[in-house]
């Protein structure tokens, strides 16, 4: 018979280890910034790095230092305002589009405001304030969350570095490419029902809840995710200038915004250069292919005759194939499961509200944290949208 006390022990246990090893990993991102690195904000969907610092610290002052501590005095009262992302039901804050006119909290600043917040989560600890359900789910939630902002982190940094003229260096270490690409075969799946979604236990958030069966159609999938060298194919065959391949939209996209290759790539002295986390490398035709949008995805998809998996044909086949390179787009709509209900509270808007427009990507990247990724993980972005580690897998 199961020790129930001894599990939900082993449990608390584990979260509190969880909880110091991610608010550190956050830092150690960090690290390799210079303090300018820390404001930069290029576009609106990219945010400075001290603001994500500073956010995710924020989510567990006002979700369990504040309402479950009664001792805990808020660190400044004015980064409610500052630190809120989009959560409606806890009051205002700044737009999107301002984060990088935060000049002030200065980024010392935001590491005190870590440092006073993760000391009072060790009372927290101490007390066993976090012994109850309800808190026990709130903290599993913000680890989850802070774990989702580092890879943002690194996307954002990406962004900020590879957008400065120097293209500087952000680590020595290249970034890993674990595709060899060889075998890259279609495996067929028979018509039949299948079911997906979340099951057993351990994490998950509320949209892979509701596992629920499907019926597909007998369908082949790639065991691998499209390479440079493949997709170079597609630019050099003029993929970019050829309106056929595209959507309607993905087609005004090229044209508003002059579109010639992926985020990253330039084409320097006639030779194929991409930005890396390591700085300006020549184009490695081996690697997997990334930073593509839904439009390049759909464009590429068609130019070969194929299209891109839906989600349940992505998490059907996922045992079967090889992923974790790169977030792989699907041809399928961010829509609620079966059964979906939105939590109370400012909880409730985490997935749901951003259930329209968007496209669902399945998988992991190299930026993913560890422990962060399960084959029945709906992220999601808009189509037009580049800056995440997103690549393709074709399905016919």
């Amino acid at each position: 018979m199961m020790n129930t006390k001894h599990t939900i022990t082993d449990h608390i246990t584990d979260l509190e280890e969880q909880y110091w090893t991610i608010r550190n990993h956050s830092v150690h991102i960090c690290a390799p910034l210079a303090i300018e690195d820390y404001v930069v904000q290029p576009i609106v969907d990219v945010s400075p790095p001290k603001w994500h610092l500073g956010h995710t610290t924020w989510f567990f002052e006002t979700f369990l230092l504040i309402p479950y501590f009664p001792e805990y005095q808020v660190f400044d009262s004015q980064y409610n305002y500052v630190f809120n992302s989009y959560y409606e039901t806890v009051g205002a804050r700044v737009i999107r589009t301002d984060r990088g006119n935060l000049s002030r909290p200065s980024v010392s600043d935001i590491y005190k405001y870590r440092a006073y917040v993760d000391d009072q989560m060790q009372l927290f600890f101490k007390q066993k304030r976090h012994h109850l359900q309800d808190v026990l789910t709130l903290l599993e939630l913000g680890l989850n969350h802070e774990q989702q902002h580092q890879e943002l982190l690194i996307s954002d940094i990406k962004y900020i570095l590879g957008h400065n003229p120097l293209f500087p260096s952000y680590k020595s270490d290249p970034e890993p490419s674990k595709s060899e690409f060889v075998n890259n075969e279609m495996i067929t799946f028979p018509a039949g029902i299948y079911e997906i979604g979340f099951e057993g236990k351990g994490f998950c958030f509320d949209n892979e809840l509701g596992r629920h069966q499907v019926y597909l159609q007998e369908f082949e999938i790639a065991t691998q995710v499209v390479s440079n060298g493949e997709y170079l194919e597609f630019i050099e065959n003029g993929g970019y200038q050829d309106f056929r391949h595209w959507h309607a939209e993905g087609w005004d996209w090229v044209k508003e915004n002059d579109t010639h290759a992926p985020l990253y790539w330039h084409k320097i002295d006639n030779q194929w250069m991409h930005y890396t986390l390591s700085g300006l490398k020549i184009l490695d035709l081996n690697e997997a292919l990334n930073h593509i949008n839904y439009f390049e995805a759909t464009a590429y998809a068609n130019w070969k005759g194929m299209r891109l998996p839906t989600e349940a044909e992505w998490e059907i086949a996922a045992d079967n194939m090889h992923w974790g390179d790169r977030w792989e787009w699907t041809g399928s709509a961010y829509l609620p499961y079966p059964g979906f209900k939105k939590e109370a509270g400012a909880i409730g808007e985490y997935n749901g509200k951003f259930m329209v427009n968007q496209m669902v990507l399945r998988g992991a990247s190299e930026a993913t944290s560890k422990g962060h990724s399960r084959k029945t993980y709906r992220n999601f972005f808009h189509t037009q949208l580049q800056w995440q580690f997103t690549g393709i897998r074709l399905a016919r």
